[in-house]
């Protein structure tokens, strides 16, 4: 704009020329990656061989299935809603940090977090799946020793009647003599897996139905209102269990059932935030401009309750993925798929002489609760101005 052009003022500005369908760079990207990966799904569904074959890099080849298909379009979701934003608004993903690092064990957690996320995204492509080896089972781990009768074959040295772990298994074995290293690392690809895809189903549907109750009110909000009372009454659980008698567990079933079924709880929270932006003084003067509805809570009531979704988001993930730990403790989960929960409930028995194995994947389970919850309440201080009175 020249220094003589006229300034624009917010009155003069045409809403009904502005109706048109109007896409963002952030969203027509995104919708350009989806178009591009609908061709690659479409090319891997005609394609009789797995779409990446085994090589050196990949152990054991990649056949594409519709769980990794979703996880693809959740990490796009990821990068152009969230890694975008933060890269695009540097001044204030600036802000954010210097408040977020105040907390110095948030910042160790998201550390920890970051390493799960990278080890569950690219270890499983450099590691195999665990086969049973009865003559590696019970090896310690290493730093460790046991007396040499609780393996059938000790991998590492016998010294006076104790064996010692070795590197060949750096976190030792189970009792089927998989290698726990691999079912760690596994288990961070299910952990991902359902803190992505399951979060994201949550976080869109309960976002998009709790602002449009907010907005636009009356007979829409009772409606949608009613409905999540009815969906909250009924138990997501038992058609989990449902599902499984008839059709066997699976990680899929899964994500579907508590991702399509349990966003009440976030529905109710973004509308009672959503209620107190829709009274503030920009959506008031927006709307009395002429901005139709849409507009209104694209521009001005999402993107105001995003500390909201955000902070939710990180106290929802731990409890999915702790939920799932659950079911597969108790065999409910995909018994072809290692998650951290199957390998707790393979070493309950061993306890006394290979404590290890139910252990080494117990630590991680719990260490990753624990960093999301300091992660979730540091973001909760960054980004509620109205909690630095309260510190």
């Amino acid at each position: 704009m020249s220094l003589d052009s006229p300034r624009r003022r917010f009155e003069d500005i045409d809403w009904e020329a502005k109706r048109g369908i109007v896409l963002r760079r952030q969203t027509a990207g995104f919708l350009t990656t989806l178009a591009a990966l609908a061709l690659v799904f479409a090319f891997d569904y005609v394609r009789e061989a797995p779409l990446f074959s085994p090589n050196p890099v990949l152990r054991d080849g990649w056949d594409l299935s519709q769980l990794d298909w979703l996880f693809v379009v959740s990490l796009a979701l990821f990068v152009f809603y969230v890694l975008v934003p933060l890269a695009t608004h540097r001044r204030m993903t600036a802000h954010y940090w210097r408040e977020f690092r105040k907390n110095r064990a948030a910042v160790v957690s998201l550390g920890f977090l970051l390493l799960v996320f990278t080890l569950g995204l690219v270890g499983p492509l450099l590691v195999s799946k665990p086969q049973v080896e009865l003559t590696q089972s019970y090896q310690p781990p290493v730093g460790l020793a046991v007396d040499s009768s609780v393996p059938l074959s000790c991998g590492g040295d016998v010294v006076d009647g104790r064996c010692h772990g070795s590197w060949q298994f750096p976190l030792g074995t189970t009792g089927d003599g998989k290698d726990i290293l691999s079912l760690v690392v596994l288990g961070m690809r299910v952990s991902i897996r359902i803190g992505l895809i399951t979060s994201f189903l949550i976080i869109s549907i309960g976002a998009t139905v709790g602002t449009v109750a907010a907005y636009v009110g009356g007979l829409v909000d009772e409606v949608l209102m009613r409905y999540v009372d009815i969906q909250q009454v009924f138990p997501s659980f038992l058609l989990y269990l449902l599902l499984i008698y008839l059709f066997g567990g699976s990680l899929l079933m899964f994500i579907l059932v508590f991702g399509l079924l349990s966003w009440g709880g976030t529905a109710r929270l973004v509308r009672s935030a959503a209620l107190q932006r829709s009274e503030d003084e920009y959506v008031e003067v927006a709307r009395c401009a002429g901005a139709g509805t849409g507009h209104v809570i694209r521009r001005h009531i999402l993107p105001n309750v995003s500390g909201t979704v955000i902070t939710n988001l990180t106290l929802l993930i731990p409890g999915l993925i702790l939920f799932e730990a659950g079911l597969a403790f108790l065999s409910l989960g995909d018994p072809t798929i290692p998650s951290w929960g199957q390998t707790i409930a393979a070493g309950r028995s061993d306890l006394r002489t290979a404590w290890w194995i139910s252990t080494v994947p117990g630590v991680f389970l719990f260490l990753t609760i624990l960093a999301f919850n300091f992660v979730g309440d540091a973001l909760r201080n960054a980004l509620d101005p109205r909690s630095e009175g309260e510190r």
